[in-house]
């Protein structure tokens, strides 16, 4: 906000949110109609302000709303109070999770009914009105309920902090205050960082700069805040100055240009390859960016980085015993850059990883996982955006991607069917990017229905879709042949015709190899729809392996999965030794 405000303006409270959105960079809202948010839905029609984007359930308006700001900076949706707030409060702890800024705006209990005590629907009828700023208390970094009193400054608060933190925030606004005008402010919003005390800067640059340039083996690792807090290219800058390689966390897939020369690889521990984990581990000098170390992103807690790293996070800093508090992660970088010296005597350590054989499969074979990826790895091209949902489409984590792609991903939340949501949002953030979705039949179950969303508004993504019955990645926790990991067969490329029957979108059922080729030479004009049908025991090596231990972290030594034939295995992949 500018220091020295104009002189404030007549407007309702609902048309100054509308517009404080529309400042923030946020052109789309999502979200499920409720009579208590209709006063703001209405105001949005009139205005146009912002464009409503209709979801099928609050759960996938959270969900695109986060696959939104991923692409975005910033995102929102709009909910109706108790059962639609409740709906949205598993995709928003997942924003909260995964660092996402998301706003969450609440149509809710009138103020006339708060002040008198009023019974009122999609409440807990027990007279108190603060259950859901209570219940979201733990899934955001900021909460109110707008009043005509505090409006101005608490919806400027939450938006700020939700940018500024990357973390979603909360508001209830009452459905009888929409209207009532309040004098706004006339300057508009503006989205920056509070400038960085002075010396805490420039200590922290110096006491980075210092550790680094005295290194003889420097390197950098980087977790999805380097995404988060826009500075991918600083690292990169930095990384090419120092000649000093950088790994990313399995949830910073894509954060790093993979063809960049100094690019390393996915860094989790023993599940690492074994020339990214010896360097990540053996630097004399190691740069984190953003590591929240959980046990799917560090090989099962088998990461050990150099003590004396490095910790820098989007507002702080570690180095050593000191603690700098009052630094933006882009300042402290910027000026890192500048200090540290061009070494040109350093050079990278030349390290090959080992390469899994490969032979160009018989078009008329029966298609297996391996195959299919394989396939995926050819069709993939520069700045696509590539989604993966929880199973053994984690399998793209392994592929090479080109450059400028984004990948979108609950790596740490983990919430199924969080996916197709997130498809939806991106596709509104950014229409001109290609699309692909890759996810399994069980986690697709679970929003099939937003596929109806994306053919209403003509988006043209390509959906990759694995019929293998079931749950495989829970096979390979235990239930490899049992009953509870199976799920209803569906026609799963009929689905577009079902959702839209006019719609131009192409289905097809893949078998083999030769139809997958086919289908992956179709022009991309419209949505393309593929289903896959694949034996359910078939899974990548590495996703099912990771079950294995994944059931031996989660059930300990008397688990059910010691039973012999429980869980599905992996089979061993054919190595070619580097020469």
């Amino acid at each position: 906000m500018s220091s020295n405000p104009r002189p404030g303006q007549r407007m309702t409270i609902g048309d100054f949110l509308l517009r404080r959105l529309e400042e923030a960079g946020i052109r789309h809202l999502f979200g499920v109609p409720g009579d208590y948010n209709l006063t703001l839905l209405q105001q949005l029609h009139d205005t146009g302000t912002v464009k409503w984007i209709g979801t099928t359930g609050e759960l996938v308006a959270s969900y695109a709303a986060d696959g939104y700001a991923r692409l975005n900076g910033l995102g929102a949706l709009l909910v109706t109070n108790g059962v639609g707030a409740l709906s949205a409060i598993n995709g928003v702890g997942g924003s909260y999770s995964e660092h996402v800024p998301v706003i969450c705006i609440c149509g809710s209990i009138p103020l006339r009914s708060i002040d008198r005590g009023l019974g009122m629907h999609h409440t807990m009828a027990d007279g108190s009105f603060d259950h859901f700023l209570d219940a979201y208390a733990r899934v955001t970094v900021a909460r109110a309920r707008i009043t005509p009193r505090n409006a101005t400054t608490e919806i400027d608060r939450l938006i700020l902090t939700a940018w500024r933190e990357k973390r979603p925030v909360y508001m209830e606004l009452p459905s009888d205050i929409a209207y009532l005008e309040i004098e706004a402010p006339a300057d508009p919003l503006v989205l920056a960082e509070p400038p960085s005390d002075r010396e805490r800067l420039r200590s922290c640059i110096a006491a980075v700069a210092a550790r680094l340039s005295a290194a003889t083996s420097p390197a950098i690792l980087v977790d999805a805040d380097a995404d988060r807090f826009g500075v991918a290219s600083e690292l990169m800058e930095l990384a090419a100055k120092l000649h000093a390689p950088v790994a990313v966390i399995n949830a910073a897939k894509s954060v790093i240009d993979e063809t960049f020369p100094h690019y390393l690889g996915i860094y989790g521990g023993k599940a690492s390859e074994p020339h990214v984990r010896d360097v990540v581990e053996s630097s004399d000098c190691l740069l984190s960016v953003g590591y929240r170390p959980i046990e799917v992103t560090t090989g099962d807690f088998t990461a050990s980085l150099p003590s004396d790293a490095i910790h820098a996070r989007g507002h702080s800093v570690d180095v050593a015993d000191e603690n700098y508090q009052a630094v933006t992660l882009k300042a402290v970088l910027r000026g890192v850059i500048d200090a540290v010296p061009i070494d040109s005597k350093r050079t990278q350590r030349h390290v090959v990883a080992p390469v899994v054989a490969s032979t160009q499969p018989d078009g008329f074979a029966k298609l297996t996982q391996a195959a299919y990826w394989q396939a995926i790895q050819s069709y993939l091209r520069p700045g696509d955006v590539l989604y993966v949902d929880n199973g053994t489409s984690f399998a793209l984590l392994g592929l090479k991607l080109p450059t400028d792609c984004t990948f979108v991903g609950s790596i740490n939340w983990g919430s199924i069917g969080y996916s197709v949501g997130a498809l939806l949002g991106a596709l509104t953030a950014a229409p001109h990017r290609r699309h692909l979705l890759f996810l399994g039949d069980g986690s697709f179950q679970v929003t099939a229905q937003e596929l109806s969303t994306i053919l209403h508004h003509d988006h043209k993504p390509v959906i990759f879709l694995i019929n293998n019955g079931g749950y495989t990645i829970e096979r390979g926790y235990i239930g490899k042949t049992e009953p509870y990991n199976d799920i209803a067969n569906w026609s799963y490329a009929d689905l577009p015709k079902v959702f839209r029957p006019d719609t131009s979108a192409r289905s097809f059922v893949v078998q083999t190899v030769g139809d997958l080729q086919n289908v992956l030479a179709t022009p991309n004009d419209t949505m393309i729809f593929v289903e896959s049908i694949m034996d359910p025991h078939d899974a990548p090596a590495a996703i099912i392996g990771s079950s294995n231990k994944g059931a031996e972290l989660d059930y300990g030594p008397r688990g059910p999965q010691q039973r012999k034939d429980l869980q599905l295995r992996p089979a061993l992949p054919t190595l070619i030794e580097p020469a």
